[in-house]
């Protein structure tokens, strides 16, 4: 298996249940880093067919912002990490500075801490927040080839539809699109799921970009 592995596909693709074949054929303790928040009742479905999908073995971190600092904890594991899914976690930060922009607290309370996603009011939230979020993909695609442990993440394509009609909802649409090249430039093997069948994408991607620059 490749030190870092990134599948993608569209919603009920049978990405996860992949992922989690790869994880489990490693043959490792399996680290499963859950991003997602339960804000209702679907959400909470969701989430419970989850757990009972994967092995009630493996162990779980429930992480919805920090992967950074998560995967600084688990650098030395000898085992598997499996993160599903990164465009939950996107979402999570994107709210998180949109948040900020909607209600910023008074300087002085800060005591000299700053927000990790820092915003001014009369500047759009994706020119505001997609370069920092970004800042944290790339740190986070670089320590998931360094560290340790096998690393897996989920993503998702979510620019295959139509535009979205509101500016948050493009925002989210270009910063996922946006950080899942990032992880795909940074992953050893990427894996694109249809319909339930994987397919390897990256090195036969990587062989025609590149006779295609040589022209």
């Amino acid at each position: 298996m490749s030190q870092f592995t990134l599948v993608t596909g569209g919603a009920r693709s049978g990405k996860s249940r992949f992922a989690e074949l790869l994880a489990a054929h490693v043959h490792r303790p399996v680290i499963y880093i859950a991003t997602a928040q339960i804000w209702d009742e679907e959400m909470a479905l969701r989430v419970k067919k989850h757990q009972q999908q994967r092995p009630s073995t493996w162990r779980l971190i429930e992480e919805p912002r920090n992967i950074r600092e998560t995967l600084l904890e688990l650098k030395d594991e000898d085992g598997v990490i499996l993160l599903d899914c990164v465009t939950l976690w996107l979402t999570n930060l994107l709210l998180a500075g949109q948040a900020e922009q909607i209600q910023r607290p008074n300087p002085a309370d800060l005591n000299g801490e700053e927000f990790p996603l820092s915003l001014q009011n009369d500047t759009p939230i994706s020119n505001q927040v997609e370069p920092q979020v970004l800042t944290i993909v790339q740190e986070v695609a670089q320590l998931a080839q360094e560290i340790k442990p096998f690393v897996i993440f989920v993503t998702n394509e979510v620019g295959q539809g139509i535009v979205p009609e509101n500016p948050l909802s493009r925002a989210y649409r270009d910063l996922a699109g946006r950080s899942n090249q990032i992880l795909a430039q940074s992953a050893d093997q990427v894996y694109m799921v249809v319909a339930g069948f994987p397919m390897e994408i990256k090195h036969s991607g990587e062989k025609l970009l590149a006779s295609l620059l040589k022209e």
